[in-house]
């Protein structure tokens, strides 16, 4: 979605992208998704108004959300919902929108499995296991 692999650049896209909000500069289709991903969560604001953690390491051990990765799998779960890929998960999540009366409510109970399907992808060094991560998903209904 960023078009970069480089951890420094995408944080920095968080930063542009939310400064050019701030100064009500025109923004991208793009940019407007990630914009939506940063409003809906204010407590990051903060963060981005002051462009602070760019080169910070997050650890989970530690108790520490990583703010980046956290509405990157936001972006991932909405392009996934949008494509409905893998095939059937944009009916889960109209089904998970429903019940917490929340779309970002739902993608938060969705992303504990998408990081296990990547988790395990990673560690298999395979494709992800779409029809795990579908049925894992399902549980959440």
């Amino acid at each position: 979605m960023f078009y970069s692999d480089n951890r420094d650049d995408i944080r920095n896209t968080y930063y542009a992208v939310w400064q050019k909000y701030q100064s009500k500069q025109q923004i991208t289709a793009l940019e407007q998704q990630i914009l939506d991903v940063i409003i809906a969560h204010p407590e990051y604001h903060d963060l981005l108004e002051k462009q602070q953690g760019v080169a910070r390491e997050y650890l989970p051990e530690l108790g520490e959300t990583n703010p980046f990765l956290h509405m990157g799998l936001h972006l991932a779960l909405r392009e996934q919902v949008a494509t409905n890929r893998p095939k059937g998960i944009s009916r889960i999540y109209q089904s998970l929108c429903q019940k917490y009366n929340s779309n970002l409510e739902a993608e938060h109970a969705m992303m504990e499995h998408l990081v296990e399907a990547m988790w395990q992808s990673q560690r298999d060094n395979a494709l992800p296991d779409e029809k795990k991560y579908l049925k894992q998903l399902k549980k959440l209904l």
